[in-house]
């Protein structure tokens, strides 16, 4: 029986940065449209000597008796370690699950499109019984692909429990985020319910002026792309225009990003693009791609201004770091931060007055609108946490079921989310807890930075001299430590709350 090598730990974390350099790219190929066949099992196969239980137990002991920093560093790569040993049992069946939503075609009034074109059409859509129609018709055919996504949960999930030691997934995440996720959902839910009454109002408004009066009481959530949009006031938000703002918004930050020579953008429309802006760190700081398929609408600067957040936090991280505090976190709640923050000047009144040449009553009502989207996408979370910790809780017993699903997000949003989309709707490892921490604390950022550097903090270059203060430190901080150096508790909502009331 052949045994395999053990590296001692810098020599791991070197391999390792190849390994997850390697992944990334061929993820960045088939996400936006430049392979249509993934091939990330190819990857897995070749590196298979660098992720062994002999290992994993290396990295175990050596943990064990370090500190400090050390300690926190060795934790991160032992982690990685357990994902790659899983990632190595699932690489066949996750590359078959990503061809399969590549090759899948959606047929819409003898047009046949591809799965991912017919979710992107569904933000540009005018008509309202359209969007119905396509909605449904992209819905069953995604939801053709729950099988096998339940499939790769339950041989991942034991196989997690078992590397782990943690058999429980709530309390296995709870360990590794290093927060308790019951609590955070408690203090959430509280939080929607005070914000229930202004959300209510948000809603009759740009419900009625944003999907008309034939809109359902209920109407379905594949409006919520077409929402976001703004689509109405698109010719004020134009796609032409989009690169320009937020460059130029960027700058007033002091943050160049055509001179950020490590940010790689990606701002291309392809059939196979997938439709969901994102950041692709390969190798920070020195590779970083910036992702968006831009259609139109005021959420096209939204996504761009949220991934340049991204974008400019790994990119702007010390490259004396080791590799670990520069790619790897315990979760995605820091770098969510920094998106959060950035997004977070769409809803400045006087940023409509100054890129958009509106009056200050028109800009105020944009920026109203945003306020809603925000609410809106809040509380469609906190739902999703609260039905995710459902679904993990009970996940031994009944093998995953859309129980909760339907129920939860449509009372949260007043959109009705079908039951058949709840396994694709989950993001691993509780991403949505670490979206609600950066609410949390991108809001008491943005408070911070409005008492300290003022009213117009979304336009000084100090705040961007701030921020890349804490770029530097990579992925090393958590967002609860973040909190404390901004005087706040983790889990105060208070200026959440402010914000989402208007």
């Amino acid at each position: 029986m052949t045994i395999a090598a053990v590296l001692e730990p810098t020599a791991f974390e070197g391999e390792l940065r190849r390994y997850l350099f390697e992944r990334a790219e061929e993820s960045r190929a088939v996400r936006v449209g430049e392979k249509e066949v993934s091939e990330q099992a190819g990857i897995i196969a070749r590196y298979a000597s660098l992720f062994s239980r002999e290992q994993l137990d290396a990295l175990r002991d050596e943990e064990d008796v370090a500190e400090g920093r050390d300690k926190e560093r060795l934790y991160r790569l032992r982690k990685t370690c357990e994902g790659g040993l899983i990632a190595a049992e699932l690489a066949e069946a996750l590359d078959a699950l990503e061809n399969a939503e590549l090759q899948a075609r959606v047929e819409f009034r003898g047009e046949e499109m591809p799965l991912r074109s017919a979710q992107a059409r569904l933000a540009v859509l005018p008509e309202y019984r359209d969007r119905d129609e396509l909605g449904l018709l992209q819905s069953d055919v995604s939801a053709s692909l729950n099988p096998q996504r339940l499939e790769l949960l339950h041989v991942a999930e034991p196989l997690a429990g078992e590397l782990s030691g943690i058999a429980d997934p709530v309390a296995r995440s709870d360990e590794e985020k290093d927060i308790s996720l019951r609590e955070l959902s408690t203090v959430l839910d509280r939080a929607s319910a005070e914000t229930a009454g202004a959300w209510q109002r948000l809603r009759n408004r740009w419900f009625e002026r944003l999907l008309g009066p034939e809109r359902e009481e209920i109407p379905l959530s594949f409006h919520v792309p077409y929402m976001r949009r703004l689509s109405p006031l698109e010719d004020t938000y134009t796609k032409e225009r989009a690169t320009e703002v937020c460059l130029a918004t960027l700058a007033r930050l002091g943050f160049d990003l055509p001179l950020e020579r490590t940010i790689r953008l990606d701002l291309e429309d392809r059939p196979q693009k997938n439709p969901r802006a994102c950041v692709i760190a390969s190798d920070p700081p020195e590779v970083v791609h910036l992702i968006t398929r831009a259609q139109g609408g005021l959420h096209d600067y939204q996504a761009f201004l949220h991934e340049a957040g991204h974008a400019l936090h790994y990119a702007g991280c010390d490259p004396a770091l080791p590799y670990t505090f520069r790619k790897i976190a315990r979760d995605h709640a820091l770098t969510e931060i920094y998106s959060y923050i950035l997004e977070a000047i769409s809803r400045e009144p006087e940023w409509h007055v100054e890129h958009f040449g509106l009056s200050q009553e028109e800009a105020e009502t944009n920026a109203q609108a945003t306020v809603f989207l925000e609410a809106l996408l809040f509380r469609r979370y906190v739902a999703k946490l609260g039905f995710e910790l459902e679904f993990w809780t009970r996940f031994a017993d009944d093998g995953g079921t859309p129980a909760g699903y339907e129920e939860r997000l449509t009372a949260a949003t007043g959109v009705r989310y079908r039951s058949q989309a709840f396994v694709a709707d989950m993001d691993a490892d509780f991403y949505s807890a670490d979206y609600l921490r950066a609410w949390i604390r991108s809001a008491q950022l943005q408070a911070y930075l409005r008492n300290e550097v003022g009213e117009d903090w979304w336009r000084r270059a100090e705040t961007g001299e701030r921020l890349r203060e804490f770029f530097r430190e990579g992925t090393l901080p958590t967002s609860e430590e973040i909190a404390g150096r901004l005087g706040y508790d983790p889990l105060d909502v208070g200026p959440l709350v402010s914000e989402l009331s208007g």
